[in-house]
């Protein structure tokens, strides 16, 4: 299926200059939609998904629902959205095209995945990969991460990135080709906005 054809485009939004990626025509069909997950659950490596909000909740835990190998899926929020223990949250600063943030996401959130021997494997999935920035951030902190589960230390790794989008000519792929494998079920160039 042509997804393409159901995006739209506008021009400088949020700021001038940016062509922004509209994937929400996407949820206004419901064939198209279950295709589309069924297609990204089979593009993602890893029983678990580590998810940034809004927009990659919206395809990531859907997933849960396919007959593909998706048990678990790790928020990424904002500030102030995750209840969590004292160790539990961790902070992540991260770069993205408009400036500098902070996502968090929570070590049980992590420890409730699928592990596969000693590491606990992890496919990062996101909506669109523009300059890679966010991505890069979130996965390289991600990949820190030890934790201890039933007595039993694991690493996290992140398998792979998946994402919806690909904007090709802003190169947010060379910025995570060194910490794994990426995968982009659309491709689009930005000044086709």
């Amino acid at each position: 299926m042509n997804y393409s054809e159901h995006l739209k485009f506008y021009r400088d939004f949020p700021i001038e200059g940016v062509n922004f990626v509209d994937i929400i025509p996407l949820l206004q069909d419901k064939a198209v939609f279950k295709d589309l997950i069924d297609d990204l659950s089979a593009l993602c490596a890893s029983p678990n998904i580590a998810a940034p909000e809004a927009r990659g909740f919206l395809f990531a835990a859907p997933m849960l629902a396919t007959d593909g190998k998706t048990v678990n899926v790790i928020p990424v929020r904002k500030k102030g959205k995750l209840p969590f223990t004292e160790g539990d949250l961790v902070t992540v600063d991260i770069t993205k095209e408009y400036g500098i943030d902070q996502v968090f996401y929570r070590r049980s959130d992590l420890a409730a995945g699928k592990p596969d021997g000693e590491t606990i494997p992890v496919t990062f999935f996101d909506d669109i990969l523009a300059t890679g920035g966010t991505s890069r951030g979130i996965v390289e902190s991600l990949n820190r991460e030890r934790l201890v589960i039933d007595g039993k230390e694991y690493q996290l790794k992140v398998t792979d990135f998946v994402f919806l989008v690909e904007i090709d000519d802003l190169k947010g792929r060379s910025r995570l080709t060194d910490l794994a494998p990426v995968k982009s079920l659309i491709h689009v160039v930005e000044r086709e906005g």
